[in-house]
């Protein structure tokens, strides 16, 4: 069975999802880390709760991005990490986990990309007046939401949808659509 580490910096909830398919077998992986950059964050609370271990760190501690991510690296082959999976973690991924994690890292991002890379994806679909927004899951490069895609499904957006409305519906995407990617990602060894 593959072992993975789920990278999160805030509430957690595509991680949670993540957590119960795996416990309803959904998702054929042990998770067996969460790397979190925000001490604070609800994910780590999630983490403790399920009995994950983690490794918490604040980036500013560090003099560079390359000395955190080495110690992240140190902490995944510790625990022998085989897959990557970003879940709303708010880092470009450097070029030292990339190398120790070559084609092995994926995000999940709340729009169908290329449209509406980076940060707060769903404010960018509502002010540009879209009638189609959505999920898209993609292998991680150097780029900010510019790798492989793996995944897409699409979500309608109303006239009526405000941000809370419409984030809720592509969550409701994210976390049916980010379990069954991965078991099928894990089960057919399909790597980047």
């Amino acid at each position: 069975m593959s072992k993975i580490a789920i990278f999160a910096s805030g509430s957690g909830s595509n991680f949670q999802a993540l957590i119960d398919a795996a416990a309803d077998k959904q998702l054929k992986t042990e998770i067996v880390l969460l790397v979190c950059d925000k001490p604070e964050a609800k994910a780590v609370e999630r983490a403790e709760q399920s009995g994950i271990p983690t490794f918490v760190f604040s980036p500013k501690n560090y003099e560079t991005k390359e000395a955190f991510e080495e110690e992240i690296v140190q902490n995944l082959r510790e625990k022998e990490v085989d897959f990557v999976i970003l879940a709303g973690y708010m880092r470009l991924i450097g070029s030292t986990l990339l190398k120790a994690y070559e084609g092995k890292i994926v995000n999940i991002h709340p729009s169908l990309l290329p449209a509406f890379p980076g940060k707060d994806a769903v404010g960018q679909a509502l002010a540009a007046g879209v009638k189609v927004s959505g999920v898209t899951i993609h292998y991680v490069d150097e780029g900010m939401d510019t790798g492989p895609i793996i995944a897409q499904e699409a979500v309608t957006v109303t006239e009526e949808d405000t941000h809370e409305s419409l984030q809720a519906k592509i969550q409701a995407v994210e976390h049916r659509l980010y379990p069954k990617t991965i078991n099928k990602i894990l089960t057919t060894k399909c790597y980047s």
